[in-house]
């Protein structure tokens, strides 16, 4: 993570800093203004922890890429196959 990327997190952490204020101004001290409250001093803590001692880089996966063929499969396959979810249990399959 660059330091613009963290400096762009931080910058988000203060904003939900000022949403969480707003709301403990409105609503009080509710469960869930604590809730959030608490998760965002969690982030906060995550944050400077990722900044003084960031994880190793992991390595990028590679994806493997599948290539599905454009050409009619073979209907065959299908046939008294069951349309879960659609309701036709026991229809016949048509071409």
């Amino acid at each position: 993570m660059t330091r613009s990327e963290i400096a762009e997190l931080r910058y988000a952490v203060g904003q939900l800093r000022q949403c969480v204020t707003a709301l403990r101004s409105h609503y009080g001290d509710a469960s869930t203004v604590r809730r959030l409250e608490n998760d965002l001093e969690r982030l906060s803590i995550d944050t400077d922890e990722f900044e003084t001692a960031p994880p190793p880089v992991s390595p990028a996966s590679k994806q493997e890429t599948i290539y599905v063929p454009d050409s009619k499969s073979d209907e065959a396959a299908w046939m008294g196959a069951q349309d879960e979810g659609l309701g036709f249990h026991s229809r016949p399959r048509t071409k």
